[in-house]
């Protein structure tokens, strides 16, 4: 089972910044604190180690241990569960939302870099202990982006969701109506001992669990334990109440607009595209019927469509006796997840990592260490039959990940027994053209429009001639065409790439625990590379 990779910008799927980051370019210097390489995680140990606030390792264990006190748990996971209590145990996070049958497939791509990043950390620094912690998205309230999964080219959606779903956060919806998916996933995934481990670990996560945050946890523990995984929901009470002073200054002081509207002014200027906006106020109010927005007017507090307000001692009163009601948007969720855990580094997609980098001054401002920033792996997977379809094709790795119409073009020029490339003749066109241009200057200079409007023509001319011409031979070269589309579109569903839209039951019932295993051992977080991972002979 050979593995391959090609360079993040040989994809064509990621953005300026991401690729900017990546290269380290000295402009960003300023956007973050360290840049992941394994050598810099001894300045990052130090720094948290002063900086955090010990104390709150027991709320945080005891928040674990009761989280987790219903479900069978790994010798592994207890122990680094109980690790946390010691100051020399520091935590790598990735965060994920409670995607329907846990989403796409780079759910497994976060996790397994996370877990191999510990595992890096502690050959290099054996002293400490480092944990690999899953942050469940349990407080997101866009149920749109969660409710739905796709497994063999089809959607599944939960359509019979609690009614609450478009109102609160999803974390504490009902399950009700799931029965319905698990039945239409049952019968797509077939039979066979994989099919029926992805059955029984669905429906014990689904059908047996009140809500989706208890069937996430299942599910990922489930796949996860024997690495050592934890799973944290991080609304209880016990962690808001170290978050207080924090929202505090959020609610009186507005400090992240102040702060990361500095930052996104440079981001800017620097031609990047900003990836969140702030509110002034980047909290919302949280029951289990509503998550809606803070807004404070003239001294008042607001909760934006109800009819709750408070005065300024009320709202904090209101804080100092329920912070759990009080749910950090995008903005402050990163600052809250820094405060409670003794982090080092945040693995996330390239969308994540952008608005992480619109927040270091505000975590210099409530003097929270700023963590290290680092890529999830990705990775597209394949057959060996799919690999051998491509290589007879004579497509280059790089090649896939090229546009449809690109790569169809590209090849139809290859292969055709014609020169289908008109950049001679437009050449030679410019140079004849060049030369009317002198004679108009040496005659009469009112011609030049003229001579300027005969050559665009003509060019456009050669232009129409050579996609009429490529158009033709992609008729005759048919089922050339019909092989490369088919190939590219198996392994790239809806144009997109693979891990943004494929489930990974649909390659775990072919392949099963072979799956993670070879995610385990192929996946290098600190390797900046697209991995292509070939399965089967």
């Amino acid at each position: 089972m050979p593995t391959d990779c090609i360079s993040y910008p040989e994809t064509n799927y990621f953005t300026p910044l991401i690729l900017d980051y990546l290269s380290e370019r000295k402009e960003l210097d300023e956007f973050y604190t360290r840049f992941p390489k394994i050598e810099n995680f001894e300045a990052q140990i130090n720094e948290k180690k002063k900086s955090y606030d010990h104390s709150i390792r027991k709320d945080l264990v005891k928040v674990l241990n009761d989280q987790y006190s219903e479900l069978k748990i790994s010798d592994a996971t207890q122990a680094n569960i109980e690790a946390l209590e010691s100051g020399n145990s520091f935590t790598v996070v990735t965060g994920h939302q409670l995607n329907l049958f846990t989403g796409p497939l780079y759910f497994l791509y976060k996790i397994v870099s996370t877990i191999n990043l510990t595992k890096r950390l502690k050959q290099m620094y054996p002293e400490n202990d480092f944990v690999p912690v899953y942050w469940m998205a349990t407080e997101d309230h866009d149920f749109e982006e969660i409710n739905f999964f796709n497994l063999n080219g089809k959607k599944f959606k939960w359509n019979n969701a609690d009614k609450r779903a478009e109102k609160t956060a999803v974390g504490g919806l009902s399950t009700d109506g799931l029965d319905e998916v698990f039945k239409l996933f049952s019968a797509e995934i077939g039979g066979g001992e994989n099919a029926e481990y992805l059955k029984d670990l669905f429906k014990k996560g689904y059908l047996e669990h009140d809500n989706l945050t208890d069937a996430t946890r299942y599910i990922a523990n489930e796949i996860f334990a024997q690495y050592g995984l934890v799973v944290l929901a991080a609304g209880d009470k016990r962690l808001k109440k170290h978050f207080i002073p924090k929202l505090k200054n959020e609610l009186t002081e507005q400090v992240s607009y102040k702060q990361t509207t500095k930052t996104l002014e440079k981001i800017n200027e620097l031609g990047y595209s900003i990836q969140v906006n702030p509110r002034e106020i980047n909290l919302f109010y949280l029951t289990n019927e509503i998550r809606e927005r803070i807004i404070e007017k003239e001294g008042h507090y607001f909760v934006h469509e109800t009819e709750i307000t408070w005065s300024r001692e009320e709202i904090l009163q209101e804080l100092n006796d329920h912070p759990e009601r009080f749910s950090p948007n995008v903005m402050m969720r990163p600052l809250y997840q820094e405060v409670i855990l003794p982090n080092l580094s945040y693995i996330g997609g390239g969308g994540e990592l952008a608005y992480w980098l619109e927040l270091k001054s505000l975590f210099e401002a409530e003097n929270v260490t700023f963590p290290m920033l680092l890529l999830r792996n990705s990775a597209l997977l394949q057959t060996a039959k799919q690999n051998d379809k491509r290589e007879r094709l004579n497509i280059s790795l790089q090649e896939l990940f090229l546009k449809q119409h690109e790569l169809i073009n590209r090849k139809v020029r290859k292969i055709s027994n014609i020169d289908i490339d008109f950049s001679s003749q437009k050449e030679h066109l410019v140079t004849q053209f060049q030369h009317m241009y002198e004679l108009a200057e040496q005659t009469d200079e009112s011609f030049i429009g003229a001579v300027k409007a005969q050559e665009v023509k003509q060019l456009k001319g050669l232009d129409n001639l050579e996609k009429r011409l490529l158009k033709a031979q992609k008729r005759k070269l048919k089922d050339e065409v019909e092989r490369i589309a088919e190939l590219q579109n198996d392994l790239f569903p809806n144009r997109s790439l693979q891990e943004r839209q494929t489930n990974f039951s649909e390659f775990y019932a072919e392949y099963g625990e072979e799956l993670i295993h070879k995610l385990m051992e192929e996946l290098d977080p600190l390797e900046a590379n697209f991995k292509i991972l070939t399965f089967g002979k």
